[in-house]
């Protein structure tokens, strides 16, 4: 394989995933299986060196992150400091902590954006999904961001349970006022590709759900923008992955381990670095880790020949490694892969009726569980070292 270009672009995206720690046990979750194997996150002098490493590399946007970040007494500190450093930064959050005390100590360090997650517009199916009781604090919450003139962002995760409600999410969003909704169909890493044959929505509901969309665009304008995105399986051809694989996004974990995309630590055989061991900048510009699918050299047939590789950059890694096994190998989701059957094998499961066993849900209980499981199997996961 040749080296990948020398000189790649700053990064543009921080995400930093502050902990693991959630009190929501989303089902979708794209955390590892494993996260509780991961103790020692890092300090907040650990972060704020972190965040001017970044700033000097040349990030500029800054998303605060998790698990749930508002787990972190020190989030406040951390917001001031990226304000400091001239960060555009955005808490990404269940909601669960943001009391009025905490919006509003946010707001006076200086954070500039706030996005909220729903799991449906239903009390009953957003708290099952959840498996919490959160949906009547999530309401509050919402009108607490109002209150504080942030923009309303909201994000619902988009699957078979929920799908059939769009208009309704829809609707919800308008009522409270939301500038922004992000229908975020599932993609299938960490606990919902553990979960995928229970989540995996079929065509006619994914077809559906479009036509909802549209309208609701043609009916209220500008009034609320409306976010979305058809899930890869359902597509002939795949996205470019993080808009380019080292090129865009850089994410540190909880415990410091750098990730080329959110997922990465899924991935066999990268040896992720850490942000405790090199300087940022090595990490961004020279890692082994980063530089894996920079470029074009690294592809394969018929990826290598194709004159559409510019566009979808070979796909997404992960997902070619979770449906082919080999994390170089086109992404199955593209039509022109050997491997397309296996996406095709999973619509027509769900078109089926999907799996009857119950959704396995984001628990530190299950996360032992599978960590265990892991380590009698032999195999690591993504560089988790405790």
């Amino acid at each position: 394989m040749q080296p990948a270009p020398a000189s790649p672009p700053p990064p543009y995206w921080l995400l930093a995933e502050l902990t693991y720690r959630c009190p929501l046990h989303c089902a979708f979750c794209y955390n590892p299986l494993n996260y509780d194997a991961v103790r020692k996150e890092l300090t907040t002098g650990e972060w704020v060196d972190v965040l001017r490493q970044a700033r000097a590399l040349g990030a500029v946007q800054l998303g605060f992150s998790g698990g749930e970040p508002l787990m972190r007494d020190d989030l406040e500190e951390l917001v001031a400091e990226a304000r400091r450093l001239g960060f555009y930064s955005n808490l990404i959050t269940s909601g669960v902590g943001l009391t009025e005390t905490r919006i509003a100590a946010l707001k006076q360090a200086g954070l500039d954006h706030i996005q909220l997650s729903f799991q449906d517009s239903t009390r009953e199916l957003n708290d099952f999904l959840s498996s919490t009781k959160t949906f009547e604090l999530k309401l509050k919450v919402a009108k607490l961001i109002k209150q504080y003139d942030y923009p309303m962002v909201m994000n619902c995760v988009l699957h078979r349970y929920n799908l059939p409600h769009v208009g309704k999410i829809i609707e919800m969003a308008l009522e409270l006022g939301a500038e922004y909704l992000e229908l975020a169909n599932t993609q299938y890493y960490g606990w919902a590709m553990k979960n995928r044959d229970q989540l995996m929505p079929t065509l006619e509901q994914v077809r559906e759900a479009e036509r909802v969309v549209a309208e609701y665009r043609e009916r209220i304008g500008e009034r609320c923008k409306l976010l979305f995105v058809v899930p890869d399986y359902f597509e002939n051809r795949p996205k470019a992955c993080m808009s380019g694989w080292g090129q865009v996004f850089l994410g540190v974990a909880p415990d410091g381990v750098a990730l080329p995309c959110h997922n990465a630590r899924g991935l066999p055989g990268l040896d992720l670095p850490n942000v405790r061991d090199l300087p940022l900048a090595d990490i961004w510009r020279d890692s082994r880790a980063f530089n894996a699918y920079r470029g074009d050299d690294w592809m394969q047939e018929p990826c290598r020949s194709c004159d559409e590789k510019g566009r979808d950059l070979g796909g997404c890694r992960c997902q070619a490694f979770m449906l082919a096994g080999d994390a170089a190998a086109t992404d199955p989701v593209c039509a022109k892969s050997p491997r397309r059957q296996e996406v095709e094998r999973v619509i027509a499961f769900a078109a089926r009726g999907g799996a009857t066993q119950p959704i396995l849900f984001r628990t530190d209980a299950n996360s032992r569980a599978l960590s265990a499981k892991t380590a009698e199997s032999g195999h690591g996961v993504g560089g988790i070292k405790g």
